[in-house]
C-alpha cells in the first residue's frame, strides 16, 4: 500500500533562486533555510514521487489541469535564467489513478490536448510555482518521479475532496510519496510590495500561520473569499488540496519560517500523519455552512426573499414569478433602479442590476434582475438547480443618479458612481470591500466601460439602500 510520508507547504519567490536573485535573495534569508531544511528531510525520506500543486498551471473555474504528459520541464526563461532548468519522469500510473478516482467523486479533472492548450493559450510545462521549490529538492535528492497539478477556482470542498482523492490514488500503489503544496501567501504585506498595502493581508498571514500551527483545517477552509480576494494571497486552494490528503486523521504540524520580505508572505511547514481522528473535517464544515445558510435564510427581508424566490423559481420552472400579493407597498408603488448580487460560498456568483427604473415597480425590476444576474451575466455560467441551496443574495435599490463635476464630490462608502461617454457605461455600487478612495472607484468603473482616464466622460453619483 502506498503512503504520502509528509507534505510540506512551500513557497515559490523566484528571487531566492541565485541564479535569478543575484544576490537580492539575502532577502529572504529565513525562507532560503527553511527551503534547505526541508529538501534535506526529503532526501532522508527518498520518496518514489513528489506530487506537487501549484496556483501558476493551468488553471480553470471548473477542471482541475494535472499534466499527462510523460515527460515534465520548465526553465526560469521568464526570469533572466533560460539556463537553469528541469526534466523529471511523470508518474504516469499515480496520475491516472488521481484522474479517476476525482472522476468517481464527480470531480472534473485531467490534462488538455496540445491543439486545445495552444487555443488556451496555456503552458502545459513546469511552472514557477513547482520549478522554485524543486530548485531547492533537486539540490538535494533526484531520485523521484513527478505529479503535477495545478490548483482550480473550483468550490473549496471540492479542492479538499480533491485531495481526498489523490490520498485514495496514493494508497492503490506501492508508491512513497512527498506532497509538496506550493503557494506564496499575501502578497499586500507592504506599501510598495507587489500590490500595496492591505491590512487584510496581514490578517490573511497570521490566521494562516495560527491555523497550520493548530492543524485547524476546517478554519482555513472558513476564510471567506473576498477576505482571500482583498489580501491578494495565491497558496490557499494548494494548501487545501493537500490537507484534504489527511481527512479522517490527525496531524502534526510545524512551521518552518515565516517573513514577508518584498511585500509578500512565505511560509514553510511540515505536516505529518497522525493517528486516526474519528472525525471528519468536511462533514463538520458542510454542517456549520448549513446552519449559516439557514440562520441567512431566517433573516431576509422581503427585498432578499423577492430576488431569492425569483431565480428559483425561473431555474426549476422556467417561468417568471407573478408578482406576489404580500409584499410592502413600497415595492409595489415605487419604481427604482435595483441590482441584484448572488454569492456562492463567499464568491460573486452573479451580479446585474437597472441604473434606473425599467419596470412598472420595484418588486417587478427586484424580479427580472435577479433571474438575469443568475443567468444572463456574461462573467458565469447560468445558475443550476442543484446549486440553488447554497446562494446568497443582495439587493440594492439605487437613488436617481445625479451629476457631478468633480472626484471630490464622491464618498466611496455614501455613494456610487456611474462614468458615461457617448454609448460607454460603467457602474461601481458604493461600500464594496477593497475600494476605499474614489480614485479607485472611478478607475474600475472606466475600466468597466472601457473608457480610458484621460477621455473627457461624465459622472454621476448615486445612493443605495441595501438589503441583505
Amino acid at each position: 500500500m502506498g503512503r504520502i510520508e509528509c507534505s510540506y507547504i512551500m513557497p515559490h519567490p523566484p528571487i531566492i533562486v541565485p541564479e535569478i536573485g543575484r544576490g537580492e535573495e539575502k532577502g529572504a534569508s529565513e525562507t532560503i533555510r527553511a527551503m534547505q531544511r526541508a529538501a534535506d528531510e526529503i532526501a532522508r525520506l527518498r520518496p518514489d514521487t513528489i506530487i506537487i500543486t501549484t496556483p501558476h498551471g493551468p488553471v480553470f473555474r471548473d477542471y482541475i489541469y494535472i499534466s499527462t504528459s510523460g515527460s515534465l520541464s520548465g526553465n526560469f526563461s521568464m526570469f533572466r535564467a533560460p539556463g537553469v532548468s528541469f526534466e523529471f519522469e511523470n508518474n504516469m500510473e499515480l496520475t491516472q489513478l488521481i484522474i479517476e478516482k476525482a472522476a468517481a467523486m464527480g470531480i472534473p479533472c485531467g490534462g488538455l490536448e496540445k491543439a486545445v492548450a495552444k487555443r488556451l493559450g496555456v503552458s502545459q510545462g513546469l511552472d514557477h510555482g513547482a520549478l522554485v521549490p524543486l530548485y531547492f529538492i533537486v539540490e538535494k535528492y533526484r531520485g523521484f518521479k513527478l505529479v503535477h497539478i495545478a490548483t482550480s477556482f473550483l468550490p473549496v470542498t471540492d479542492l479538499y475532496r480533491f485531495g481526498m482523492a489523490i490520498e485514495q490514488a496514493v494508497e492503490k500503489t506501492d508508491e512513497s510519496v512527498v506532497f509538496i503544496a506550493s503557494g506564496d501567501l499575501s502578497h499586500r504585506l507592504e506599501e510598495d510590495g507587489p500590490y500595496g498595502f492591505s491590512k487584510k493581508g496581514v490578517q490573511f498571514d497570521k490566521l494562516l500561520i495560527e491555523s497550520v500551527r493548530a492543524g485547524d483545517v476546517e478554519r482555513i477552509l472558513e476564510f471567506d473569499e473576498g477576505f482571500c480576494e482583498e489580501a491578494a494571497e495565491c497558496g490557499r486552494r494548494s494548501f487545501i488540496i493537500m490537507f484534504g490528503a489527511y481527512e479522517g486523521f490527525e496531524i502534526e504540524t510545524e512551521v518552518y519560517s515565516h517573513e514577508g520580505p518584498f511585500g509578500v508572505g512565505y511560509a514553510i511547514a511540515r505536516i505529518n500523519r497522525g493517528k486516526p481522528s474519528g472525525s471528519s473535517v468536511i462533514e463538520s464544515f458542510h454542517e456549520k455552512r448549513k446552519k449559516r445558510l439557514s440562520d441567512i435564510r431566517e433573516q431576509e427581508d422581503p427585498y432578499v426573499k423577492l430576488a431569492r424566490a425569483s431565480l428559483e423559481h425561473y431555474v426549476r420552472h422556467g417561468k417568471i414569478l407573478p408578482v406576489p400579493d404580500n409584499l410592502p407597498r413600497e415595492m409595489l408603488e415605487n419604481r427604482a433602479g435595483v441590482f441584484v448580487s448572488i454569492k456562492k460560498y463567499g464568491m460573486l456568483r452573479g451580479c446585474i442590476g437597472t441604473t434606473e427604473p425599467t419596470k412598472d415597480n420595484i418588486a417587478q425590476e427586484i424580479i427580472h434582475n435577479a433571474i438575469s444576474s443568475g443567468t444572463r451575466d456574461p462573467r458565469f455560467d447560468p445558475v443550476e438547480e442543484w446549486e440553488l441551496g447554497d446562494l446568497v443574495y443582495s439587493v440594492d435599490v439605487l437613488s436617481e443618479p445625479e451629476p457631478i463635476k468633480s472626484i471630490d464630490e464622491l464618498d466611496v462608502v455614501r455613494y456610487g458612481v456611474i462614468v458615461k461617454k457617448g454609448w460607454r457605461t460603467g457602474l461601481l455600487l458604493p461600500n464594496l470591500e477593497g475600494v476605499d478612495t474614489p480614485e479607485k472607484q472611478v478607475s474600475i468603473a472606466l475600466q468597466k466601460a472601457g473608457i480610458r482616464a484621460d477621455e473627457d466622460f461624465e459622472m454621476l453619483r448615486f445612493e443605495v439602500v441595501r438589503h441583505t
